[in-house]
Parts: C-alpha cells; structure tokens; sequence
C-alpha cells in the first residue's frame, strides 16, 4: 500500500489562531505513530497566506496538490486533509465546502454541519426541532430601537442575560449584562461582530462537556465532564485558554448516573440528528433544579494541553490516534 499524503492545515485568522496552532501539535504528535502517513503542515494566517513550517510559501489548488511560491519545489499531491481551524474558515463550512467542490477527503464535520452549528440561531432552531431543552432566547437581525427595547424587556423578565453574536466563536463577541443602562453599547459590540445577535437567559448552572465521535461504526458519547469556572464568571476565551485561568475542569462529573445517562442521550440525538461527523465537543448547563440544557455545539473541539475533548475520549478507554487512523482510511476507502 502506497503511503497517504496527508495535510494538516492550521491556524486562521483572529483570537483562536494561536489556539488552532496549539491544536494542531496534537495531531501531530498522534500521526506520528500511524505508518504509511506523510504529513505536511501548512500554516494559515489571518489573510489567507499559506506558509510550510520551514517557511515556503505554498497553496492548495483545486488539482488537489500543494503548490508552492519557489517554482523549484516539486507539488506536493495531497491524499488527505485535516483542517485544524478553530472559528473562520474551520468551524464556518467555508473551507469544507472547497474540500467537497474539489472532491477531497477531509477530517471533520461537514459543510452544512459546521455551518448550521457555528451560528448561534440555526443552532438553536435545530435542537428545539429535534426535542432537546435549551436555553431560552430572542433573536435579533439588526440594531435599532425595537431590538434594543427587546433586549430590556428580556433583562426584566428573566433578570440577567447574555448578548452573544451568532455566527463566532463560543466566547468571542459573548457578554454578560445586569443592568440595563449597558444594553445599547453592549447590543453596538455584539453587532459588530456578526449581523445577527442572540439575547439569552443567564442560567445558573453547572457546565458539563461530552466528547462525542463516530468509532467502530458507532456514536460514541463520554461520560460528561465539567467546567468549573472561579466565583459567579462564565467561560470566556480567556479563561479557557490563559496561562492564570482560575477555571479547573474535571474529566468526569460528578453527577447521578440518571443524568450522565440522559446527557449522553441527547448528544447522540443533536449529532445524528445534525448529521454531524466524526467528532464534536457538545455543551450542557445543568440546573439546580437538575435540568438539563442543550448550551452549544463545538465542531471541531480544541486538542490543547488543557482541553476537554482528548481527555474525555481517552477516559472512556479509547485511543486517539487509534480513532483518527480509522476515520481516515474509511475517507480514503469513500473517495475511491
């Protein structure tokens, strides 16, 4: 069997760029013990310049292969792709639909999956449709006077919200309000980062993260783990990745097994039902009142030294680079 060219393609644009980087040492680290993998890892900045690790200059074209600047560098054919992009264009569908135009074979959910969940509303609008609790909300699609005059009557109904634009990053764009004075400018930030905003209940409760994956031809879901964030804060991208985060997690919650059970449940059910693929981070609040809400869905999972998903999937006895060699050769196996 002729060795698979294998592309690893890191990096984007914005906050989580150092995050994707850090991701994709990862992977590296867990391809290094498959045989028959070359591994190429192409660098993605902010401007959509693609840089080898040595420093050249490169692209992918549609002929499937990697070009590079120096005209004295043979193409290198690519067999494979493993887009580890955290946010714009990994967790958007962007750079999956290319994938799919040009018919390559790639590591990740797709297109329409990634998309339907990186946007706060359409997420939110399938977990409703497929019967799975989540928090309640409002929608808005532009800022003026009756968005902001929403925005206030939800704070007095439900007493403390979140404003969050809604097609980014779990944390990026995401604020907290309490009082009602910090609507309008708090409403002005969201929107400049996305053309829609979702106000939504502040829920206290606890954070619990499954790992979810496709593996010996099941769905597998983790027991759930959980995210402890310092005092009454919520998980912002700072907490989740700086050096002095006062966050601490915990690979396996301590919950009843009922609730473990019906968490599990319903993380099959919004993956299968999304039709999501090969793996997914999936977020739950749990209530005082021990209910159980759907928060969010990260499709492509961080893979750092203190993320969730490696941790989860290694507790429940399986072996990362064991599931990755699987879900390539079946990619390979599909295209031809």
């Amino acid at each position: 069997m002729s060795p698979t060219n294998l592309l690893l393609l890191c990096g984007g644009g914005g906050d989580e760029h150092a995050i994707s980087l850090l991701s994709a040492n990862y992977f590296e680290t867990s391809l290094a013990k498959l045989d028959q993998v070359n591994v190429l890892r192409v660098e993605l900045d902010g401007h959509g310049q693609y840089t080898t690790k040595d420093g050249h200059r490169c692209e992918l074209t549609n002929r499937k292969e990697i070009r590079f600047e120096d005209d004295s560098i043979a193409p290198w054919p690519v067999d494979y792709v493993i887009p580890c992009i955290h946010g714009y264009p990994g967790e958007t569908g962007d750079i999956q639909s290319y994938f799919e135009l040009i018919k390559l074979p790639y590591f990740g959910c797709n297109s329409e999956g990634s998309s339907n969940c990186f946007n706060k509303v359409t997420a939110k609008m399938w977990f409703s449709a497929l019967g799975i609790p989540n928090t309640p909300y409002l929608f808005l699609n532009q800022l003026d006077d009756d968005a902001i005059e929403q925005t206030q009557q939800a704070l007095a109904d439900w007493g403390s919200i979140f404003i969050k634009a809604a097609s980014q990053g779990s944390s990026v764009g995401c604020y907290r309000v309490d009082d009602a004075a910090l609507i309008q400018t708090t409403l002005t930030d969201a929107f400049q980062y996305s053309p829609y905003v979702v106000v939504e209940k502040t829920i206290k409760a606890r954070e619990l993260e499954v790992a979810v994956y496709q593996y010996k031809g099941q769905t597998v879901a983790t027991l759930p783990g959980e995210v402890i964030c310092a005092g009454d804060t919520f998980y912002t991208f700072n907490e989740k990745y700086a050096a002095n985060s006062k966050a601490t997690t915990q690979v396996v919650a301590d919950v009843s097994p009922a609730i473990a059970q019906q968490i599990q449940q319903y993380a099959i059910k919004v993956f299968d039902g999304m039709k999501l693929r090969h793996l997914s981070r999936i977020d739950f609040f749990l209530t005082e009142q021990g209910e159980i809400l759907l928060n969010e869905i990260n499709t492509f999972p961080g893979l750092t030294p203190i993320s969730m998903f490696p941790k989860m999937l290694a507790n429940h006895g399986d072996d990362f680079s064991a599931f990755l060699h699987e879900t390539i050769m079946a990619g390979l196996s599909a295209e031809k």
